[in-house]
């Protein structure tokens, strides 16, 4: 497993350095969904409303507010959730905000800077800084809601958004409780690969391409955009590692399709990795002590260490919560996995 991850890895470097012709790919699927297509059915006790709020850096984020039907007169706790890293608001992230809402929270799933509705230049890029800023700005918008009880506020992050989300929290005093699901450390793994096997004499050389794409992309007065990382779900031969089968069987296909999402339909600048090389996301993890954290990982997901290195860095009060059986994908939508239960518990118990 270790050696096709490491494989898989310096293959999607590769792509994502390449300079294509097109900044969107044509995927097959795209005719068949329109750009107000959710992944998820909406909960008759649930309504969602787009909403939209400006970062510490004046960019304009567009996102989904979920609230219970029957909500009363009392002000809610709430959550800011988004990912998987690539993902948008109508995939994994409403899901989980249609399914918090039904429980009694105020709920925004909300697309990242520079990435689905949301505002920002160039398209389709991704930063440790302001990503996490992204988060701490679902928590203003949330925190200035009347409906809302801004004592007890939390933050749910999916896949590479579980990194973001953490790194939120620990500078963010104000969110009372963190909880991840299929979390990657993006920076981490951008930075030397999967399981760390990434070489000094590797990370060089990425470095020095990631340059040279720079002077090409000056000298062109635009950024270039890598090829897209995912095959077509009808070009998958059986013999891709696991992790990028379940993601092509979620992005590429009914199950998880939408046009905006990067992964389904798109693809990151190529110079997309240079933020991540330097700046590690979780260095002070250990500060979200004493709010809890809970850390929920498949069994057999690829991305498992990741969770259970965190959670190591990580002080208490923290729980690592692995699901039987599960891989990486399953926490995005199968809801009859997806631990929502436990969830609610840890949150309720802990916003206040």
């Amino acid at each position: 497993m270790r050696k096709l991850l490491a494989v898989a890895v310096l293959s999607v470097t590769v792509l994502t350095q390449a300079r294509s012709e097109n900044k969107q790919t044509n995927n097959k699927t795209e005719m068949k969904k329109t750009e107000d297509h959710y992944t998820f059915e909406l909960s008759d006790k649930v309504t969602r409303e787009k909403v939209t709020f400006k970062n510490r850096y004046g960019i304009t984020l567009t996102g989904d507010l979920y609230l219970p039907k029957d909500r009363g007169t009392e002000p809610l706790p709430a959550l800011a959730i988004s990912g998987p890293y690539g993902a948008v608001k109508e995939q994994s992230s409403g899901l989980y905000a249609n399914q918090f809402a039904q429980r009694g929270f105020a709920v925004v799933a909300f697309d990242p800077s520079f990435t689905g509705e949301s505002g920002g230049e160039p398209r389709n890029v991704a930063s440790p800084d302001i990503n996490t800023e992204d988060f701490s700005a679902a928590i203003d918008f949330l925190g200035v809601q009347p409906f809302v009880d801004r004592e007890k506020v939390g933050i749910m992050g999916i896949c590479g958004f579980g990194g973001m989300g953490l790194n939120a929290t620990a500078v963010g005093k104000r969110v009372k409780a963190v909880a991840v699901a299929s979390m990657y450390d993006m920076s981490r793994v951008t930075a030397r690969g999967y399981f760390d096997s990434m070489t000094p004499e590797q990370r060089s050389q990425m470095l020095e391409q990631l340059g040279e794409q720079r002077w090409k992309d000056a000298e062109n007065g635009e950024p270039a955009y890598g090829v897209a990382g995912l095959p077509e779900a009808d070009q998958l031969t059986g013999n891709e590692p696991e992790f990028v089968q379940g993601y092509v069987n979620y992005y590429k296909t009914e199950r998880g399709f939408h046009p905006r999402s990067i992964n389904s339909n798109g693809s990151w600048t190529a110079t997309n990795a240079l933020s991540f090389m330097n700046m590690p996301l979780l260095t002070y993890i250990s500060e979200i002590s004493p709010r809890p954290v809970l850390i929920i990982a498949g069994e057999n997901a690829h991305s498992r260490y990741f969770s259970e290195d965190a959670y190591k860095a990580a002080n208490e009060p923290k729980e690592l919560m692995i699901i039987p059986g599960a891989v990486h994908t399953d926490l995005y939508d199968k809801t009859d996995v997806i631990p929502f239960d436990k969830l609610e518990s840890f949150f309720k118990e802990n916003l206040k």
